[in-house]
């Protein structure tokens, strides 16, 4: 029955992708396949004698190329068995037929397998003949990716190829003003070190790498000769290059089209959805391929042979991990967050409250789809190592605190005592965390604007404030600090900027994304504000939530201020590395006489503001360098006339004082489904965020934290409708408790339906098999058995952790009987897998 069940699915899989075949006919009779698709066993004598009989066997399926000749041998096998058992048959069958592909299924798990290339590879679903066909034209030579040399000019070799006989370039004089008016892209010695790492693992026999490499090192510049190489050796036809914001897509597509335009064709997917294939290199945001599960539906597993995922430990989190495992082929991720920044995260006693929890796993599981079980990526090149090397600059920290901060910092918090509506006396504390969501201070504003103020670095050129960036706790709260700081700098350089020295650079402001861009580029409301033959922004402090956080290149920066709380170890490094890169002044300045007299022109380091112990929460290995004790707060009015947000309002209470009789009584229970009421709400809740552009465009861009924390300060509990997340999940009817996200998500259409509580449960087992790949078939729906009730019910846990086994006795959810069927080095293992990479917050009903 379980091998007639997994022959009716792989015939299914088969007619989806559009594949012609031949089947053999001893399968199960109840599966009808038609005469011009599929012939029985006996049919097949003009193929030879071959086919029907392999090495005492028969072939399954025999997948037929464009022209009708054997072309892929499908090995079936039940659903309770490994597909891999049948792994040497199927080789046998392919090599009689002259076959170099094999596809390995059990109807549920498949393997697709090049037994020119090696190890069978987890496919999620059936190539297209046209992708294998692309595909097989592809004749990878691992040895001539190993061999060949990468010096430091391999890019600029495409860029200009006669580079080095061009007499501006033998003139050493020239030879600067040459690289800069060409755009020529040497490779450092640490990029040429990365990519001889990938060549060794390559050598070694893998095909998946982490390159670690600190904000502002280059990873763009390094994964274009690392594209280069795949492609210039045929070990790639074409490259997807996978990134989780919209400003990265284009960002790396004119990377690309700069460094390798000559040799290869660089596209957006979104852009180009007609001739995508006559391009070598395929840029696309992940949110673009899940959306409506577009990524399977549009592409086939063989469709790229590179696929390298840009923040790696951002863009294959959650659902978007489905895109990146689809594709066959070689693996590359790309992180500047190091695993060693949660190295006092204590596993053995997790806590749904501690935020390293999550980051630690998204870590843990960015280097083991790499790779990288071990910790170590293929290639490390840190901070500490590029200030060492004299790339990058480290930043002096401002460690900051005002007595309100200190308190809001503390254990306690900071104690507010009132009296309620019948004069009892009560005490309520507020944390850092709801600063500037539930605790408003003017003054506290007011204090570390005029700190910043006081102790930022000045331009070395013009002597004004240094170009800065704020992170804000919201969208007001940058509205807040702007405006505080246009009003202070209209007092300290009166007459200079009307208003244009900060600016609320947010996703609720038109036109954010170009005033990113501007400040880059030195123009932001204006630019030579002090010296006329010196470029540099009028506007000079950006105050941003999120947009300005990941992959944003502006390096003559020289002062960050963390407004903010952070609790991400990534957000942290991040924010950090916007200061990291070195700059010299003098390149923004076309006054010679001005340009000898500028005593330091090299960016020499930069300040980092933090005003609630972040780096200390951080544990940096760096000293804190410069320590400002702040002025008392003084109570009193916003010295801009702002007020301070917050407040609360009163909801009038009706008291029905009349008698009442219950007239009928009727039970009925609820399914999954919800009721209509509840179906209702649900359409109404799609309706409203579907017609809010903010809404809509951060869903887009990727911005899950600003779109959440919006929805919570806008959008629920508010009289009209009174949303919440409760309420949603409830109307979704879905057996689990699902996240905002997940119902934004399904709202958008970047996932086709919510997931059941099973869904998950296989998907995860799904994954251990893929990392494990357990030999022992028919012990499978034993260990599958086990890491469900292990992962789902907190019961097994305990049973398990605590070693009272005799419990599972008289226990409903899994029994003795089950746990002795588990294989003993299983019943280890799944509790360490499950508590290493299983979020189990996503099983709770």
């Amino acid at each position: 029955m379980k091998e007639a069940t997994a022959r009716i699915k792989i015939n299914k899989l088969l007619e989806a992708a559009q594949w012609r075949f031949f089947a053999d006919s001893s399968g199960p009779a109840n599966i009808q396949l038609e005469p011009s698709v599929a012939l029985t066993k006996h049919a097949l004598d003009d193929l030879g004698e071959n086919f029907e009989k392999a090495s005492k066997g028969f072939i399954d399926f025999l997948l037929l190329n464009e022209k009708g000749f054997p072309f892929i041998v499908l090995e079936a096998k039940a659903e309770d068995k490994n597909p891999l058992v049948g792994k040497e048959q199927a080789r046998k069958y392919a090599k009689s037929q002259n076959c170099r592909f094999v596809i390995l299924s059990n109807g549920n798990l498949h393997y697709f397998w090049d037994l020119e290339r090696g190890n069978p590879y987890v496919i999620t679903s059936f190539p297209t003949p046209a992708s294998v066909v692309g595909y097989q034209k592809s004749v990878p030579d691992p040895k001539r990716l190993i061999e060949e040399v990468v010096g430091n000019d391999y890019v600029v070799l495409t860029q200009r190829p006669n580079y080095a006989t061009e007499a501006a370039w033998k003139s050493e004089a020239e030879r600067p003003r040459y690289i800069e008016l060409n755009g020529l892209r040497f490779l450092r010695p640490y990029q040429q070190r990365a990519i001889v790492a990938i060549q060794q693992t390559v050598m070694k026999g893998g095909d998946r790498f982490l390159l670690e490499m600190a904000t502002g090192t280059g990873k763009t510049l390094t994964s274009a000769a690392i594209i280069k190489l795949f492609l210039r050796t045929g070990n790639a036809r074409r490259v997807l290059f996978l990134v989780d914001r919209l400003e990265l897509e284009d960002q790396a597509l004119k990377a690309f089209r700069k460094i390798l335009a000559n040799d290869y064709k660089s596209v957006i997917y979104k852009e180009s959805r007609d001739d995508w294939r006559h391009a070598e290199v395929v840029v696309s945001t992940v949110q673009s391929l899940l959306f409506n599960n577009k990524y399977n539906q549009l592409f086939s597993p063989t469709d790229f042979d590179l696929v390298i995922s840009d923040e790696a430990h951002r863009s294959i989190g959650g659902n978007a991990r489905a895109v990146f495992d689809y594709f066959i082929g070689y693996k590359l991720g790309l992180t500047a967050t190091p695993r060693d920044y949660l190295k006092k995260f204590a596993k053995d006693k997790p806590t749904s409250k501690d935020p390293r929890e999550f980051e630690r796993r998204v870590l843990l599981d960015t280097y083991r789809t790499f790779g990288c079980e071990d910790g170590q990526p293929t290639f490390r090149y840190s901070l500490l190592d590029g200030v060492k090397d004299g790339y990058l600059v480290n930043p002096t920290v401002v460690d900051a605190r005002s007595e309100v901060t200190t308190q809001l910092l503390s254990d306690g918090g900071f104690v507010v005592e009132f009296k309620d509506e019948e004069g009892e006396d009560q005490k309520e504390a507020y944390k850092q965390r709801e600063f500037e969501k539930r605790f408003f201070s003017v003054t506290t504003n007011q204090l570390f604007c005029r700190a910043f103020l006081e102790n930022a670095l000045r331009d070395p050129v013009s002597g004004e404030i240094g170009k800065s960036i704020i992170f804000a706790v919201s969208q007001n709260h940058a509205a807040k600090l702007a405006q505080i700081l246009n009003g202070m700098a209209d007092r300290i350089f009166p007459g200079k900027y009307q208003s244009d020295f900060a600016v609320q650079v947010t996703s609720h402001v038109g036109d954010a994304q170009q005033y990113t861009v501007n400040f880059a580029n030195n123009n932001l409301l204006g630019s030579a504000n002090f010296i006329p033959s010196y470029k540099t922004s009028k506007a000079r402090v950006c105050i941003t939530v999120g947009m300005m956080t990941t992959g944003y290149d502006c390096p003559d920066i020289l002062n960050l201020g963390l407004f903010r709380p952070v609790f991400s170890p990534t957000d942290f490094i991040q924010i950090k590395g916007r200061g990291t890169r070195k700059h010299d002044f003098r390149e923004q300045l076309f006054d010679e006489t001005i340009r000898e007299s500028v005593k330091e022109p090299h960016k020499a380091g930069f300040k980092l503001f933090d005003f609630f112990a972040n780096c200390e929460y951080f544990e940096e290995k760096f000293d804190y360098d410069q320590i400002i004790k702040l002025p008392r707060a003084i109570s009193g009015t916003d010295e801009t006339g702002g007020e301070p947000g917050g407040g609360s309002s009163t909801v009038g209470i009706y008291e029905h004082l009349d008698d009442d009789i219950l007239l009928t009584l009727k039970e009925e229970d609820i399914g999954h489904g919800g009721m209509r009421i509840d179906r209702e709400f649900y359409a109404k809740f799609e309706d409203v965020v579907r017609e809010n552009f903010f809404v809509a465009a951060s869903v887009e861009a990727g911005e899950w934290d600003r779109v959440i924390d919006y929805l919570n300060r806008e959008i629920f509990d508010k009289p009209s409708e009174y949303y919440s997340l409760e309420k949603l999940r409830k109307a979704a009817g879905v057996d689990r408790r699902l996240t905002l996200r997940e119902i934004l998500e399904k709202i958008f259409g970047l996932i086709p339906r919510f997931k059941s509580r099973d869904d998950l449960l296989e998907e995860e087992f799904s994954k251990f098999v893929a990392d494990y790949k357990p030999d022992e078939a028919t012990a499978i729906p034993a260990i599958k058995n086990y890491f469900k009730a292990y992962a789902a019910s907190d019961q097994i846990r305990y049973i398990i952790e605590s070693g009272q086994l005799t419990d599972l006795a008289t226990n409903p959810i899994f029994s003795t009987r089950e746990f002795k069927a588990v294989p003993a080095k299983y019943r280890k293992l799944i509790p360490e897998y499950v508590k290493d990479y299983v979020s189990l917050n996503q099983f709770v009903t």
